[in-house]
């Protein structure tokens, strides 16, 4: 019992992990809870830098709610020009493409990225959602980048 409880800490602790551009960790209660803010850089579009924060439940709040297996949906995300605009072959049409995805449960429930170009305002658009396969979430948070007055180069 014991060997099956530590495999499926593991497991849980590695699903619901950060993606290594750890910005900042901040406790938010005495159970160990924690804010997580993490820099997220598109791999089509050098010089734009996202700062994502997330919310980590620690053992003990998991062990007290009983709930072992998810974070909670929460996220939110703002983007900034750190350079140079150069975008590549990034996809055009209303929907956008997904450009970053992270686990806050073992299985069904992920915080997403999703990148967005809005042409008539010439802005990226970036859209961090929570993806759950049984009940959708509503939480969300949008950060626009505008190109208008930039020297951006389109390869």
């Amino acid at each position: 019992m014991r060997k099956a409880l530590i495999v499926s800490t593991a497991v849980l602790l590695s699903a619901c992990g950060g993606t290594g551009g750890e910005v900042a960790e901040i406790n938010n209660d005495w159970t160990g809870n924690e804010i997580k803010v993490e820099a997220l850089r598109d791999e089509k579009v050098d010089g734009v830098v996202c700062h994502m924060a997330h919310f980590d439940r620690s053992v003990i709040d998991r062990l007290r709610k009983g709930d072992w297996f998810q974070n909670p949906s929460n996220g939110s995300i703002n983007c900034i020009v750190t350079g140079p605009v150069t975008i590549g072959d990034i996809e055009m049409r209303p929907k956008g493409e997904e450009v970053f995805r992270q686990s806050q449960s073992i299985i069904f429930k992920k915080l997403s990225v999703r990148r967005i170009y809005d042409a008539d305002n010439d802005a990226l658009i970036y859209l961090v959602y929570s993806k759950q396969v049984v009940d959708g979430s509503a939480k969300m948070s949008v950060a626009s980048v505008p190109l208008y007055g930039l020297d951006v180069t389109r390869n």
